[in-house]
């Protein structure tokens, strides 16, 4: 069997997620710190890559992408915030790109909300809680080769730097 019929689908993935989220044994293992996010890798269906994500109050991602993997988020504790671009980014040869005015999207995700998304998705994800942690479920396939951070003034857009797998695993 080839590899492209073993991958998991962005629904298998959300399915994964939902699930895993409901686990409150595994859930309540997630170590949490009061200042910095915390993460366990899971193992996900299909080869695909998993992440148990606490977040503590206040604290966020920043505008990022997944580069070419596709993927699924579920909060399982608490409540997140999801504010994304409806616009795909070329993959390459840009620093700085202006917005349209209708691209904003955003998801309030409160315990057992999430979505899935495809490659090249461009968002940025918050606890927004002055009191307390979120933990949410990731998944990712393929496995996540990079991750593009950006920052955003307004309408512009610019990628700031590259994370390779190195970075935070």
């Amino acid at each position: 069997m080839s590899p492209a019929a073993t991958a998991p689908t962005q629904a298998e993935l959300l399915d994964f997620v939902r699930r895993t989220a409901a686990d409150n044994e595994l859930i309540a293992s997630l170590p949490l710190d009061p200042e910095g996010r915390t993460w366990v890798r899971l193992e996900g269906p299909g080869g695909s890559e998993a992440w148990l994500i606490g977040w503590p109050p206040g604290t966020g991602t920043g505008w990022h992408d997944h580069a070419d993997s596709v993927g699924a988020f579920v909060t399982a504790q608490g409540e997140l915030k999801e504010y994304s671009l409806a616009v795909r980014l070329p993959a390459d040869g840009w620093k700085t790109l202006e917005l349209a005015d209708d691209v904003d999207r955003e998801r309030t995700l409160p315990a057992g909300r999430g979505r899935a998304f495809g490659r090249h998705h461009v968002h940025e994800v918050l606890n927004g809680s002055t009191e307390e942690h979120a933990i949410s479920v990731h998944a990712y396939y393929p496995p996540l080769p990079l991750i593009r951070r950006f920052s955003r003034t307004g309408r512009l857009l610019r990628l700031e730097h590259v994370e390779r797998p190195d970075d935070w695993q």
